[in-house]
């Protein structure tokens, strides 16, 4: 049961759509609760705000963590564009597909260019 947990969880942090509509609906829920936990006179209760100050904990928390993930794998994708450019992989690929063959006549009997 453990390990179905941790690969569930593992499948739904890797998925930036559903972490995106998960905590949309998270900020839904906490925007309606706002004016029902007045009207319930819950503000008053000491387990209500631990609760609260505890879940706002942990989404803020969570929020730094994810952003700090996406900085990692931004800095990751840098690191690799400055190693392998793509200019240099468009030329490469160029070179590697174009033939060039003399010109039999014309102006240009240096070479011809041809592409696949």
């Amino acid at each position: 049961m453990r390990n179905v947990a941790r690969s569930l969880w593992a499948s739904v942090q890797g998925d930036p759509v559903f972490m995106r509509r998960v905590n949309g609906w998270f900020t839904l829920f906490w925007i309606a609760m706002i004016p029902l936990s007045v009207a319930m006179g819950w503000l008053h209760s000491v387990a209500f705000v631990s609760a609260l100050s505890l879940w706002a904990l942990v989404s803020g928390h969570w929020s730094t963590w994810q952003a700090a993930r996406v900085e990692v794998t931004q800095q990751k994708e840098a690191e690799e564009r400055e190693q392998n450019p793509i200019e240099e992989r468009v030329v490469d690929k160029l070179v590697a597909e174009t033939e060039i063959s003399a010109a039999t006549n014309g102006p240009a009997a240096g070479a011809a260019v041809t592409g696949p």
